[in-house]
């Protein structure tokens, strides 16, 4: 099941028995146990078992237990170490018999594909799979909490934000505390002085690479030094490409590369001047080839199956890209 559908289900109070929650997106874990949690109205009742606490006698005990104040027992298992299939299927069936309760296995691993078929809807069971965020949901939700958190911060902050986070979304909810503390608006100087930026050099290093007319080899030595997996470096290069977008249009429209017009937020000189000598090799035409094989190759890494496939898709979605810029 993917999250628009579970968040349907949520909406219309349909609570599954059991749930598991998985995949690249932390934020939407966390949320959807939030609203599972206020939903059953189990804040006083649930047992959390995180990690190294899991144990399955315990577990077994609490879901089999009945209530006759009619309390919840919401059990939440959070780990990244798979659950033996045959607990599994025992703690699965016992949220299913018992109806005060319920059972939710957030789990943080990548070994996930052999547990999934445990989640049938014969047992009024379901698995959510989520995703990393697009740039754009991601400005959203980080917007929405900073009006709720009374922080004054546009857009194009909001952006830096994530951008210095890695797309991080529960990194930036919570940095978002800290800077809700400035008296004022808070823009990309308060960021950068506040916040410490998770993207390194290297990363910056191996876009400037991607897109300039240094030959492949560069390319390969850099991807092994960068120590990021096949998303962190996808979703890199497709904001990297956008920031080249929008430069390629300023200077088409205007006759000048201004990053504090492109952007909202001043480069310095020499960055600035990068951008622009990049944005001006490539072509408008050019620019459509690679976002949409950026998207082909997001879909392919998502569907594949080992590490090494997905490394072997990100390389040859980069050499494509490369071989565009000629």
């Amino acid at each position: 099941m993917y999250k628009r559908d579970f968040d349907m289900l949520l909406e219309r109070r349909e609570i599954p028995k059991s749930v598991m929650l998985y995949g690249d997106n932390d934020y939407y874990i966390d949320e959807s146990i939030e609203r599972i949690v206020e939903l059953t109205g189990a804040e006083e009742t649930i047992l959390k078992l995180y990690f190294d606490e899991y144990d399955f006698q315990s577990a077994k005990n609490y879901l089999g237990q009945s209530s006759l104040f009619g309390d919840v027992n919401l059990l939440l298992i959070k780990s990244d170490r798979k659950i033996p299939k045959k607990e599994l299927s025992q703690l699965i069936e016992l949220a299913a018999r018992n109806d005060n309760s319920y059972f939710v296995y957030a789990y943080t691993g990548s070994d996930f594909k052999t547990m999934t078929s445990s989640f049938s809807s014969k047992s009024d069971a379901q698995h959510i799979r989520f995703f990393p965020p697009k740039l754009n949901e991601a400005v959203s939700i980080v917007q929405q909490k900073a009006a709720q958190m009374g922080v004054e911060i546009d857009r194009y902050g909001v952006e830096h934000l994530l951008n210095a986070l890695g797309l991080n979304l529960s990194m930036a909810v919570n940095e978002l505390k800290k800077l809700s503390i400035l008296l004022g608006p808070v823009g990309i100087k308060e960021i950068d002085e506040h916040i410490f930026s998770l993207v390194p050099v290297a990363m910056e290093n191996f876009l400037v690479t991607l897109f300039s007319k240094k030959g492949l080899d560069d390319l390969l030595k850099q991807i092994n030094q960068l120590g990021e997996d096949e998303f962190a470096i996808l979703r890199a290069v497709e904001y990297f490409i956008s920031q080249l977008f929008l430069f390629h249009a300023h200077i088409k429209l205007f006759g000048t590369a201004d990053s504090g017009a492109v952007l909202g937020y001043r480069l310095p000189k020499t960055l600035e001047l990068q951008r622009a000598q990049l944005a001006a090799r490539i072509s408008t035409e050019r620019f459509e080839n690679i976002f949409d094989t950026l998207a082909e190759g997001e879909i392919a890494i998502k569907t594949a199956g080992g590490s090494s496939q997905k490394e072997t898709i990100l390389l040859s979605t980069l050499i494509k890209i490369k071989s565009f810029l000629g």
